[in-house]
C-alpha cells in the first residue's frame, strides 16, 4: 500500500468580523441562557453575498501551492475533492470552478463535490482521497472545506433575529496531499447512522425549498430534538476516537493534537474530559469564528500550525460528527 502524507494545511477568512450587536433588536428571540446548545461565539466573520465558494477556495488554495512549489516540491494536482455547506453551484458543484480559477493544466482527472458528512467532511474526503491514491489512482489531492452560511442565510432581515443565527461563521480551510511519508496519515475511522439523517432539515411548511411561497426557509433541529443530539455527539466523536487510537496500539491521553470541528463550548470541554485530552492539546476556534460547519477541522488545524501547536512528530488526530449525528469520523497523522 502507498503511504499518504498530509503535507499542507491553509485557511481564509473573510474580512469582515460580525459582533453580537449585528443580532439584536427589539423582535429578537431571548438567548436561553442555560441552552448551551446555543450560546452565541463573541464575534465571527462574514462572507460578501457576492463572493462563490470557490471564491474562497482559491485564495485559500492557492498560497499553500505557491508554499509547496517555493520548497522545492512537487504541486501538482491528481485529484480535488470539495465540500460547500450551501452550495452555490448546485447542479454542477464547486470543484470545476475552482480547478478554472487556478488554471490547473492539465485538469485533474478527479473531481469530486461531497455533499454530505457535514461538519466532519474534511475527514471523509482525506478517507477517500487516501484510499485512492494508496491504491495508485492518483498521487496527489486538494481537499476544501467552505462554510458560507452566516453571511448568507443567517443574515437575512428574516432570520438574523433568531435564536440560532448568531451560531455560524463563514470561512474555508483547505489540505493537500500526496503520496509519500513525509508526514503519514496512519489509519481513519468513519461511522455512519442513517436512521438520524431525518433529525435536522430545511424546514418550510407547505413547499420545497425552490418552490415559491410563504415564510422562509430555515434549518435546524426541533427543541424536543436537541437533548438527543448532545447526547449523540457526546458519545459519537469519543467513540471514533477511542477507535482510531486503539487500532494505532495507543491511547487518547497519549494524543498530542486533537483538533476537532468546532459546534460549542460545551461539546470541546465535553469532548476533552471524555477523552483525557488537556485543553492546550486541543484548540478552541469558537470564540472567535463560530461554529464553521466542515470548514471547522482545516481552519482550527491551519491556526494551530501557524501558532506553534504543532511540532514535528505529534500524533495528530482529527475527530468530529456531522448533522444530528448521522456521521462521525477521525483520522490520525504522524506530523
Amino acid at each position: 500500500m502507498i503511504p499518504v502524507s498530509l503535507v499542507d494545511v491553509d485557511a481564509f477568512l473573510p474580512e469582515r468580523v460580525v459582533g453580537a450587536d449585528f443580532y439584536l433588536a427589539p423582535d429578537a428571540e431571548e438567548a436561553d441562557s442555560e441552552n448551551h446548545f446555543l450560546r452565541a461565539p463573541s464575534e465571527r466573520r462574514h462572507i460578501d453575498p457576492r463572493e462563490t465558494a470557490s471564491q474562497l477556495m482559491e485564495r485559500a488554495v492557492a498560497p499553500m501551492l505557491e508554499r509547496v512549489r517555493a520548497r522545492g516540491e512537487d504541486a501538482h494536482v491528481d485529484m480535488v475533492l470539495t465540500n460547500v455547506t450551501i452550495p452555490d453551484r448546485i447542479i454542477n458543484g464547486s470543484g470545476a470552478e475552482l480547478v478554472n480559477r487556478l488554471g490547473l493544466k492539465p485538469a485533474p482527472e478527479w473531481i469530486i463535490d461531497v455533499h454530505n458528512s457535514g461538519c466532519i467532511s474534511f475527514v471523509h474526503m482525506i478517507k477517500i482521497a487516501r484510499q485512492v491514491i494508496a491504491s495508485g489512482g492518483a498521487r496527489s489531492a486538494l481537499i476544501c472545506n467552505v462554510a458560507n452560511m452566516a453571511g448568507q442565510f443567517f443574515a437575512r432581515p428574516e432570520m438574523r433575529h433568531r435564536r440560532h443565527a448568531p451560531i455560524p461563521g463563514d470561512g474555508c480551510g483547505v489540505a493537500f496531499l500526496r503520496a509519500g511519508d513525509e508526514s503519514p496519515i496512519l489509519d481513519a475511522v468513519t461511522l455512519h447512522e442513517p436512521r438520524y439523517t431525518y433529525d435536522m432539515n430545511l424546514s418550510v411548511d407547505t413547499r420545497k425549498y425552490w418552490e415559491p411561497g410563504e415564510g422562509e426557509v430555515d434549518f435546524g433541529f426541533t427543541n424536543s430534538g436537541v437533548q438527543e443530539i448532545v447526547e449523540r455527539g457526546n458519545r459519537m466523536v469519543p467513540r471514533v476516537t477511542t477507535e482510531l487510537c486503539e487500532r494505532l496500539g495507543t491511547r487518547t491521553a497519549d494524543i498530542d493534537l486533537l483538533v476537532t470541528n468546532q459546534p460549542n463550548r460545551m461539546f470541546l470541554a465535553n469532548w476533552r474530559e471524555s477523552l483525557g485530552v488537556k485543553p492546550e492539546r486541543h484548540p478552541d476556534t469558537f470564540d472567535s469564528y463560530g461554529n464553521l460547519f466542515g470548514a471547522g477541522v482545516p481552519v482550527t488545524l491551519a491556526k494551530a500550525r501557524d501558532d506553534g501547536m504543532l511540532r514535528k512528530g505529534d500524533l495528530l488526530v482529527l475527530s468530529g460528527f456531522a448533522y444530528a449525528g448521522d456521521f462521525a469520523a477521525a483520522t490520525a497523522v504522524r506530523w
